[in-house]
């Protein structure tokens, strides 16, 4: 249900990847997408996509009866970020770069100077930090769909972006993101989940049942491996991640097929997602209950006044 993955900047200092931790700086990330303290509220998030609209870029929802409310510049401020840079992720116009820009950005990507014409690019042929930056936007930027193994025009010129430092308007992009989310008729997770928890807060939203980040929620070994980086066992043993050129095809088989190392990462998320859900429900059946509870004994002392009237 919760895609972001958070940032611990203490494993990827242990794994020789402060340059990662470099490009969250020069987007004014780091904080937030480093904080072990968030957490999520499931039934909340599912209320606010429910009620969401998304009216001339002004984001419009109600949770638990409180009205949201707000535009790229107030998320910004709410999320402690900037709100400036660039704003557009339009998959449906592949060349709204322009044809030159895009073969510029497909050669770059895919090790392939000598491509006369732009082209989605799968993830085993980028180099590891490349992968790395790709997963990253289709997690937390531009949160997608699992098994997602190619880079298409737009995700190529994010991983462009957060590569060479140039500034990215998250709050700008994720309001129509979420838009398409609440009206899309195709099955879509609710992005945006640990944010999003944090804008309810924000407005002062009593949350059902908020749930901390877990161990799932972080990028960890299986993230890395993925990616094409060799891991450094142990702490504190000053070794650097090693990059591969060209990277060594961990993430996608010659047919642009998941490997079992993907499958496997997958499932292990999938697994301690439903486990969140499961808690969540679980969690959320105890409080009706209680609710139920408390009706009947409402309706029962007015009964019992009249059955056994005070002297």
């Amino acid at each position: 249900m919760v895609r972001e993955k958070i940032v611990k900047i203490a494993y990827f200092q242990e794994q020789g990847l402060e340059v990662f931790l470099d490009k969250l700086r020069q987007k004014g990330w780091l904080e937030l997408f480093t904080n072990t303290n968030l957490g999520c509220s499931v039934p909340d998030l599912a209320e606010f996509y429910a009620r969401c609209s998304v009216i001339d870029g002004r984001l419009i929802s109600e949770v638990n009866r409180v009205k949201i409310e707000f535009d790229p510049q107030e998320l910004g401020e709410i999320l402690g970020i900037a709100a400036t840079g660039f704003d557009i992720y339009v998959r449906e116009d592949k060349f709204v770069l322009g044809k030159g820009r895009l073969v510029e950005l497909a050669q770059k990507l895919s090790n392939q100077s000598g491509l006369k014409h732009p082209m989605a690019i799968k993830k085993g042929d980028m180099l590891p930090l490349h992968q790395l930056l790709f997963w990253f936007a289709i997690k937390n930027v531009i949160p997608r769909g699992q098994g997602r193994n190619q880079a298409d025009a737009m995700d190529q010129y994010f991983v462009d972006l957060m590569d060479r430092g140039e500034p990215i308007n998250l709050p700008a992009i994720m309001i129509p993101h979420i838009g398409r989310i609440a009206t899309t008729t195709r099955g879509h997770d609710l992005g945006y989940g640990f944010l999003l928890t944090m804008v309810f807060e924000h407005f002062g939203v009593e949350l059902q049942n908020k749930v901390g980040a877990q161990v799932i929620n972080e990028i960890g070994n299986g993230t890395l491996m993925g990616c094409g980086f060799d891991l450094v066992q142990g702490a504190g043993t000053g070794s650097k991640q090693g990059m591969h050129t060209p990277p060594p095809p961990v993430s996608s088989s010659p047919s642009g097929l998941p490997t079992i190392t993907t499958l496997h990462q997958e499932q292990q998320q999938l697994q301690g997602e439903l486990s969140l859900v499961k808690k969540v429900l679980e969690d959320q059946e105890t409080l009706n209950a209680k609710r139920h509870e408390d009706i009947l004994n409402m309706l029962a002392a007015p009964n019992a006044k009249l059955i056994h009237p005070a002297p």
